[in-house]
Formats: structure tokens, C-alpha cells, sequence
């Protein structure tokens, strides 16, 4: 009787696994946490799901969160072997879309396409499997490169900006972290869509230029937390500023909020400084009356799907009509992998790491 049991289960493992195909891609491997990521052929499913495509990646940007899940830092602990990246573009070559939601686009084999595939991961690969809601049309006038350096930053800082601060022209606003990702996104839609007036604050005065060039009225080196809150009243008349848009954290983030004028509004939007922002509820007795408000572009993915399809639409057809340009710092290959996330810990660039998978 036990024979005829074991005999049964082998079939039908055996069963289950020629229904489950394989093939293999090349990709950038995380084995062990906090060891380099590996180049080598990585096996991915070879049959979607429902609702699934397969995307010939051209292009995937290199984020903090990558370099803090690969780090150990992140409260995400994915299985491992692993591969990272979440924000690609590529070609479709195979699709399982069913087209069922009215938020989603009707999209095809052959088309090029922007993904944000936080939940699935595995863009530093030359193929990955992504969700059809996560897939954008890329329109034919942005280069592969611009598309995949405007969808996750821009369309936080748009949903922060816009819809939760209401930052109106000739608001002024200060953003921290301007010379990264996320913060040189928050200058260009606060300066160039919102004409809202910039300060834009830096960790290095070297990158305080390039923060100017994407609008800010003025740009500078944050020496101390002290020093941010005296410049901002300096340059506000002592009124302070209409709207924080912050993505340090840490030690700077109780003195932005120094920074905030009455009923102005703080866009807490990241922690770069690897610090979560911390505030004790009776300081907000003490400081003007303000508003904060937490912004994730992934809560919205969970909570209200049409508001992040839509952001990220908004962003590609406003970078389409020239109103904002991502700033793209550097490009390197797969095999560089490790390279591009040690970016993130010396300070050596600003703006958009892409790795460059294909042509």
C-alpha cells in the first residue's frame, strides 16, 4: 500500500513538473546578501500566467531600494537567488494580457513598453515576466532611455506635488536631496509644470549646479541640519516655505520641517540618508500648523490603481510635449552591475543610473 502511495505522489510531482517548463536568461544574480551580484544564466519560467507578459529588456534603471535590498538593509528579504530591478523597458515577445481592466492599455507583441515591476523584481536581466497592470505604452517620440528614467520618481513627486500638496505657481517649495533621483524629479515638476519658485538643498555643493539647471531658483550645500533651516528663512524673509518635498530623512528631516511656513504642507517621499524620519506628536505643537503626508507610489498601486496608472501616463506624455526631462547621470552594461550600485554609497553621481541590457 505505501508503494502504491509513493508511486502515485512520483507521478504526480512528475505530472506537475512537465507542466511547468523553464528556460534560462542571462541576468545579474544575487546569491548572498552583501556579496556581489553574479552574471550567469538564470532560470525563469518559460509558461505565463493569466495576465502576464514577457519583456526583452533594453534598459533597467538601478534604484536605492535595489542597492539596499542587495545590501541587507531592506525591509524587503527576497529568496534568493535573486534578481533585482523593478523599473524597465523593453520589447513585448510574448503576452498573456487579458485587457480586463478599463485602467489598463491594450497592449501587444512588439510593443515598447515602460514597466515598474516592484512586486515580480528581475530587470537586470535580458528577459523578465512582468503584470499587465504594471506595463505602459512608451510613446514613439521618447527614446528607451528617457522612458525608463521618468516613471517611478516622476510620478511620485507629480502625486506628491500635485494632488496631495496642491503646489500652485509661484509657491515656493524646498526639496531635499534635489540632486537625486527623486529629488531632481520633485525640481523639474515643481519648477516646470507646478512654475512653483525652488530651493533646492544638496549634500554636495558640486551637484548644487545641476539642481539650478533644472529650475530651482537657487540651489546649496547643506553643511549642517542647523545651517539648512537659517538659509531657508533667509531666502523666505522669514516666512518659510509653502511646501517640503523631503527624501532624506534622518537628521535633516525636524529641521525641513523648521523650514515650513503656516499651513504650509511637508512631502515626507523617501529616507536617502538610510535614517527613517523620526518626530515626536508634541513637536508638532511648537512649529507653525502644517500639514504632513506620507507619499509611496506603491501604496497607490495597492489602494488606488487608476490614480497610478494614470501618474505615470501623465508623466510620460508631459516628458513627450518637452515640460520635463529626466536627467540621466550614467549608463553602464550588465556586467557592470556592481559598479552602478556602489554609486549609491559614494556619492558619485546624480539623477538616473541605467544599466544598458540590449540594444
Amino acid at each position: 500500500m505505501k508503494y502504491i502511495t509513493r508511486s502515485i505522489y512520483k507521478l504526480l510531482v512528475t505530472h506537475e513538473m512537465r507542466n511547468v517548463r523553464f528556460k534560462f536568461t542571462k541576468a545579474a544574480v544575487l546569491k548572498t546578501v552583501k556579496e556581489p551580484l553574479v552574471l550567469e544564466d538564470f532560470k525563469i519560467t518559460d509558461k505565463l500566467k493569466e495576465g502576464q507578459l514577457r519583456i526583452a529588456v533594453k534598459y533597467c534603471a538601478v534604484n536605492m531600494s535595489d542597492a539596499l535590498i542587495c545590501s541587507g538593509l531592506s525591509e524587503i528579504k527576497p529568496q534568493l537567488p535573486y534578481v533585482p530591478g523593478f523599473e524597465i523597458v523593453g520589447e513585448v515577445i510574448e503576452s498573456k494580457a487579458t485587457n480586463a481592466d478599463d485602467e489598463e492599455e491594450d497592449i501587444s507583441v512588439g510593443d515598447r513598453v515602460l514597466v515598474l515591476n516592484k512586486e515580480i523584481m528581475g530587470g537586470f536581466a535580458e528577459e523578465c515576466i512582468v503584470d499587465e497592470k504594471d506595463v505602459f505604452g512608451i510613446p514613439s517620440e521618447l527614446s528607451y532611455a528617457t522612458a525608463v528614467s521618468i516613471g517611478d520618481s516622476y510620478a511620485t513627486a507629480l502625486i506628491g506635488l500635485a494632488r496631495r500638496a496642491n503646489l500652485k505657481k509661484d509657491n515656493t517649495i524646498l526639496v531635499t536631496a534635489a540632486a537625486g533621483g527623486l529629488g531632481l524629479a520633485a525640481v523639474d515638476i515643481a519648477a516646470n509644470m507646478c512654475k512653483a519658485k525652488v530651493i533646492g538643498a544638496c549634500r554636495l555643493e558640486k551637484n548644487t549646479s545641476i539642481v539650478r539647471d533644472k529650475g530651482a531658483f537657487i540651489s546649496f550645500e547643506i553643511k549642517s541640519p542647523e545651517s539648512l533651516c537659517k538659509r531657508v528663512l533667509k531666502e523666505t524673509d522669514g516666512k518659510g516655505v509653502d511646501v517640503v518635498f523631503d527624501a532624506v530623512g534622518g537628521e535633516i528631516f525636524p529641521s525641513a520641517l523648521d523650514c515650513v511656513g503656516h499651513e504650509g504642507k511637508v512631502i515626507v517621499a523617501g529616507f536617502a540618508s538610510l535614517q527613517l524620519p523620526q518626530l515626536n506628536i508634541n513637536e508638532l505643537l511648537r512649529r507653525p500648523s502644517f500639514s504632513l503626508i506620507g507619499v509611496s507610489l506603491n501604496n497607490y498601486r495597492t489602494h488606488s490603481v487608476r490614480i497610478y496608472r494614470q501618474s505615470i501616463k501623465d508623466v510620460l506624455a508631459m516628458c513627450k510635449m518637452g515640460v520635463i526631462t529626466p536627467n540621466i547621470s550614467e549608463t553602464l552594461k550588465l556586467d557592470q552591475v556592481n559598479e552602478a550600485l556602489e554609486h549609491f554609497s559614494t556619492d558619485k553621481s546624480s539623477g538616473k543610473i541605467l544599466l544598458k541590457i540590449a540594444d
